[in-house]
């Protein structure tokens, strides 16, 4: 298993296809790393899918009103409309490139409309960079991340089974 330096800052997602593992960056997005953490703890992300992955490109997932597949509100052709019932994140855009491995929110064409979707990059998208808010990056699992069904929308999509903090998981 890859050395997770700091428990708190630190997902454990499982999903569909496998563990992985994402290292938080709340120097560069403390905004968007608390919203991600708030959601984990609340276990909002359990049993969304994985919307919309787009082969060479990445996986989008976190639509926690309309995309979570165990919920009353779970609408497929919906998936990826929604967010949470918390507000809207100001942008927090930096240098960071938007790499193989890269963590991301999703939003609108307003800046400041992250809430709670994000993606994961498969390859290098530099062209994102300064635009969307970097907040983590995959340390482990790339290849599980790499087996999601692709689809825009998917049909019968993978799923985040559980996402937890690491310092949560005994």
């Amino acid at each position: 298993m890859a050395e997770i330096k700091d428990r708190e800052n630190a997902l454990i997602m499982e999903t569909t296809k496998g563990k992985v593992v994402i290292e938080l960056f709340p120097d560069l997005a403390p905004g968007h790393v608390a919203r991600i953490k708030e959601l984990a703890r609340e276990g909002a992300y359990d049993g969304v899918v994985f919307h919309r992955v787009i082969d060479g490109f990445m996986a989008q997932t976190g639509d926690v009103k309309f995309g979570n597949s165990s919920k009353p509100t779970f609408a497929p052709s919906r998936a990826g409309m929604g967010g949470s019932d918390k507000p809207d994140l100001k942008a927090e855009f930096s240098n960071a490139n938007h790499g193989r491995g890269t963590c991301s929110m999703a939003r609108s064409q307003n800046p400041n409309s992250a809430n709670s979707q994000f993606f994961i990059c498969f390859d290098d998208a530099a062209f994102l960079n300064r635009q969307y808010t970097v907040w983590g990056q995959v340390i482990e699992g790339m290849d599980n991340v790499d087996k999601i069904k692709r689809g825009e929308p998917v049909v019968d999509p993978d799923k985040i089974v559980s996402l937890k903090v690491a310092a949560d998981v005994k």
